[in-house]
């Protein structure tokens, strides 16, 4: 369901009391501070521009939610982990903040229904809600602050779709099994990266393949080219599994 009807000239008109009542279920609370939240659902494909020349969608929102998110997990696992090493909360804060972990938080919370976006549904941008869950994170900081923004964030969201028990157990750094893999084996991995320009989301899209010895394990795509290393990486790691135990 979509609460957007797009107009004639571009812009959106929001059903406030059903935006409203929708952004209740899943903060928790009712804000005054509607259009701030409007914002965060407006992907950059969908961008519409005010008379006054202000271009509206979902970025800026999306970079401050990014940094509000580190800081909510570090603050976390500060806490909750209090004889843990600074590698080992890293670590964990890296699983968490994985894009396809924000995809999932995201779409359980309902956030792919209530989205704006251009972009094809059968063929989604990789990031696409995982960044509406950051804008929303932003929103919600530039609305309520941190220790609230925390609170919302772990209780209604963290605990609720995430093990994190599961998290820490699970080794997700596809690149360091890779490397550890060929270190063994005293083989050689080499990445080779491509960059292009995405004109309908207006940014930089990297993309990496990664080789043993010359030949093609596994290739990814991402915002950066850490992100395309990991995806590739983590194909590469499906394919070398199997003779994990034989290491």
């Amino acid at each position: 369901m979509s609460f957007f009807s797009l107009r004639n000239n571009g812009t959106y008109v929001v059903d406030k009391r059903e935006f409203a009542s929708r952004l209740k279920d899943i903060t928790g609370f009712r804000t005054s501070n509607i259009r701030l939240y409007e914002a965060a659902f407006i992907h950059r494909s969908a961008s519409f521009t005010l008379p006054d020349g202000q271009r509206i969608n979902n970025e800026r929102l999306e970079f401050l939610g990014d940094a509000v998110l580190d800081a909510i997990l570090s603050d976390y696992l500060f806490e909750k982990f209090p004889e843990a090493s600074e590698g080992f909360m890293t670590k964990i804060r890296s699983r968490i903040v994985n894009r396809d972990i924000l995809n999932h938080l995201a779409v359980s919370m309902g956030l792919d229904k209530i989205l704006v976006s251009h972009v094809n549904t059968h063929c989604p941008t990789k990031n696409l809600y995982g960044d509406a869950l950051e804008a929303l994170i932003g929103a919600l900081f530039v609305d309520r602050g941190f220790k609230k923004t925390k609170k919302l964030f772990i209780n209604r969201v963290f605990k609720k779709y995430l093990d994190l028990e599961k998290i820490v157990d699970t080794d997700t750094d596809y690149k360091s099994l890779v490397f550890e893999w060929t270190q063994k084996r005293k083989a050689n991995l080499t990445f080779e990266y491509k960059e292009e320009y995405d004109f309908t989301h207006r940014k930089s899209v990297f993309s990496a393949t990664l080789l043993i010895d010359k030949k093609v394990y596994g290739t990814g795509q991402g915002a950066s080219k850490k992100e395309a290393e990991q995806e590739a990486a983590g194909k590469a790691w499906s394919l070398l599994k199997d003779f994990h135990l034989s290491m």
